[in-house]
């Protein structure tokens, strides 16, 4: 038996009409903006091409091949993994210990909050420039309150062995006070019944913390770090503005070598392979946290 075909209904046609009129711009946006792009650097990740000259010649996995062969790529590879870790660690440790404080009934806590909010609004490259003067070893404040204990400043932006260490304190300071408010709603957002039933159980502080508090704000956490975690794999302002990628590289992340390679070397192919690389990375990373979610996340 042949089951006929329903027809479209007139109200069922404009319903349709109507959907891709209010739909149809903004996926037209994702494709041109989002999804165009991203296909065309995987293509341009097999290509040998300068930016300036009007033929790109196909050269398969050569880029691949060169740039994991490269011991200068390794460098850069454990230069983000160890800035992103670390930032995420700091940006979202001290974050919360800020906002626990920050949300007992202290006098200025109001002024407080902003002071430590306010350099998220600044730019990275000012941030980059103030905090280059803190740093000088010579007259910078930080060396002045090193030398105050007793201690000789090293030269931060120069020595290898502290460059990165600078990069990543410039950073959490400025996005230190993101975690802080988001961690304050969190906080805020707790049931007081809950505190109140775990008071009535006998539970002291720490208990406390760890039965309702640290349950409470793991959406908050959740997505704190994935936020602090994309932040830091496009981190690049702040990276450009003190130390240009140096000294020998030792500041030099992902995104950085997507820079120098596209847009100073005008090599979009090597650019493209580091651009593949980085989004392979957050994609995985968006994966782990979707399972680790399902496990670990409390929603109320």
């Amino acid at each position: 038996m042949v089951r006929s075909r329903r027809r479209i209904t007139a109200t069922e046609r404009n319903e349709y009409l109507l959907f891709l009129l209010l739909v149809g711009p903004n996926l037209l946006l994702f494709g041109v903006f989002t999804y165009w792009p991203l296909f065309y650097n995987g293509y341009l990740s097999f290509v040998r091409w300068d930016m300036l000259a009007p033929i790109k010649i196909w050269v398969g996995l050569d880029n691949y091949r060169y740039l994991f062969t490269s011991p200068e790529f390794g460098t850069i590879l454990w230069n983000t993994v160890v800035f992103t870790v670390s930032a995420v660690l700091l940006t979202c440790g001290i974050g919360l210990l800020m906002a626990l404080l920050l949300n007992q009934p202290l006098r200025g806590r109001v002024a407080v909050r902003g002071i430590v909010f306010s350099p998220v609004m600044l730019s990275g490259a000012a941030i980059g420039i103030v905090w280059i003067y803190i740093f000088d070893p010579r007259y910078g404040l930080l060396d002045f309150f090193i030398r105050g204990v007793g201690l000789r400043s090293p030269n931060w932006l120069l020595d290898t062995s502290w460059a990165m260490t600078a990069v990543i304190i410039v950073h959490v300071w400025k996005t230190l006070g993101y975690a802080v408010v988001i961690y304050l709603a969190g906080l805020q957002a707790i049931p007081r019944e809950l505190y109140e039933a775990a008071l009535v159980d006998g539970a002291g502080t720490w208990a406390r913390f760890r039965h309702v508090t640290l349950p409470g704000l793991s959406p908050v956490t959740f997505f704190l770090v994935i936020t602090t975690v994309l932040a830091a794999f496009q981190s690049f302002d702040i990276i450009k503005v003190m130390t240009d990628g140096g000294p020998v590289n030792a500041t030099t992340t992902l995104i950085y070598y997507l820079y120098e390679e596209g847009f100073v070397g005008f090599n979009a192919g090597r650019a493209g392979v580091a651009a593949v690389v980085l989004f392979l990375a957050m994609f995985v990373f968006t994966l782990v946290q979707m399972r680790y979610s399902e496990r670990s996340v409390h929603y109320a």
